[in-house]
């Protein structure tokens, strides 16, 4: 597949004649949350069949967008104190259409592999918030990529974006509009720190430079590749129940007998399965890194139409011979504990903590870091109504992340037949690959 880039350019948000253009001069403080978050962009892939529309609606959609959302048309920078904010100027998003030689029919469904890079613009070194990229195939469909800046916006106020970019381009009223205010999150007096988040959302600089040190040099990137396994509806019921086993059994239990979820089961399948592939010590010391949605947490709790990032994590943690031994329930308890911890008082705790933290800390989140062994991340879009992006011709016939060759960093989303089935893209060192691929639908690892 030859991508060839047509044009780039810059385009600035479109305010309708009936509204006065706000001043290009204000500007929104960053939240605790948003200081917090990775300092990244993160990149996502639609693909369209035809009929599409033309690139001018979807471009005109996106202005009017911008409008609603105006400070994905900013820019990053800092006020007259130093204090870190998103400039609300209007200086606008870049816009790139390209085309490709081939049909999509040829080239689908998408391997997670570096040829995605082809399909939206770099991630490196941009000063725009957002970047989109609409690529022509020669069968007349359409491969939109959409790169967003995580400091401004968490996933779920980016696919709320995606579906006003939508509505937009449908000629329809956003809605719901978002809410903008980030200096809701106010500290109490007097602060009640209850838990320890020096370690777990912040850490020395001095550990930071440290673990850069020590990141094996013996795998470079080359060594990783990232694994897409389908996981159909039947297999996960059947893991869920298994599961879930434990706690029907056990009249004790907290959850009052309510089996796991299905993130919840496939989670703590994975993070077995990937321990076991990866052939750990047995005393070494995993967890996972799982984010949080605050808006439904913290009480009151905090609309959805909220803009801008909520999310904590929580750290399943346990030693590698206990996850390898324990049945699933073991692994599937302690998400779901872990997951419950973090609840109105921990998000206020961390509200209190990163409000008074030493200048030293430095959040924890860190995109640059590509080995996560012993230890994963998951990135959970299940929820996300990316599928909701039409454009005016349907909905896409497919949506993933880009290629994020990060050993340990892994992706779930809703397949795209439609049925409840889930595609996990797993990024390993080639090594482990094999012995994951004999694991990964077995529903007893022992």
């Amino acid at each position: 597949m030859k991508v060839k880039i047509e044009s780039s350019k810059i385009i600035k948000p479109f305010y309708e004649d009936n509204i006065i253009p706000p001043s290009t001069k204000s500007y929104i403080p960053l939240s605790v949350f948003d200081k917090v978050t990775y300092e990244a962009q993160i990149a996502i892939i639609y693909a369209y069949r035809p009929p599409t529309p033309p690139n001018a609606a979807i471009q005109l959609g996106l202005q009017k967008a911008l409008a609603i959302y105006r400070e994905w048309a900013g820019r990053l920078g800092k006020d007259e104190n130093g204090i870190p904010v998103i400039l609300l100027n209007d200086e606008g998003v870049r816009f790139v259409e390209a085309s490709a030689d081939s049909t999509l029919d040829k080239v689908m469904p998408f391997k997670p592999s570096a040829s995605l890079l082809n399909l939206h613009p770099s991630l490196n070194n941009v000063v725009e918030l957002v970047q989109v990229q609409v690529t022509r195939f020669t069968c007349g469909s359409l491969v939109v990529g959409f790169t967003a800046h995580h400091t401004v916006a968490d996933g779920h106020s980016t696919s709320n974006f995606l579906v006003a970019w939508g509505q937009a381009c449908r000629g329809l009223d956003i809605n719901p509009l978002p809410l903008h205010d980030r200096t809701i999150f106010n500290p109490r007096n007097p602060p009640l720190i209850e838990y320890e988040h020096k370690g777990t959302e912040f850490m020395s600089k001095s550990v930071k430079k440290e673990n850069s040190l020590n990141e094996s040099t013996h795998h470079v990137m080359e060594d990783i590749v990232v694994h897409k396994v389908h996981f159909t509806v039947e297999f996960l019921a059947k893991l869920k129940a298994k599961a879930s086993s434990m706690n029907n059994n056990n009249n004790n239990n907290s959850n009052n007998n309510r089996p796991y979820s299905t993130f919840e089961s496939l989670v703590a399948h994975l993070w077995r399965a990937i321990i076991k592939a990866r052939g750990l010590s047995g005393f070494e010391t995993t967890h996972i890194r799982i984010s949080v949605n605050g808006r439904m947490r913290l009480n009151p709790r905090v609309p959805n139409e909220y803009f801008g990032n909520l999310v904590l994590w929580a750290f399943p943690t346990s030693k590698v011979k206990d996850l390898l031994r324990e049945p699933l329930p073991y692994a599937t308890k302690l998400i779901h504990d872990a997951v419950v911890k973090v609840n109105n008082n921990y998000f206020r705790s961390f509200i209190d903590f990163a409000n008074h933290k030493d200048e030293d800390l430095i959040p924890t989140a860190d995109m640059n870091k590509h080995i996560l062994c012993p230890n994963l991340e998951v990135d959970s879009w299940l929820r996300f109504p990316f599928y909701d992006l039409d454009f005016g011709t349907g909905c896409p016939y497919m949506f993933m992340p880009s290629y994020f060759p990060t050993e340990g960093m892994m992706f779930l989303l809703p397949s795209f037949i439609g049925d409840g089935s889930i595609d996990a893209f797993i990024p390993l060192f080639q090594d482990n690959l094999p012995t994951f691929k004999k694991i990964c639908y077995s529903l007893d690892l022992a």
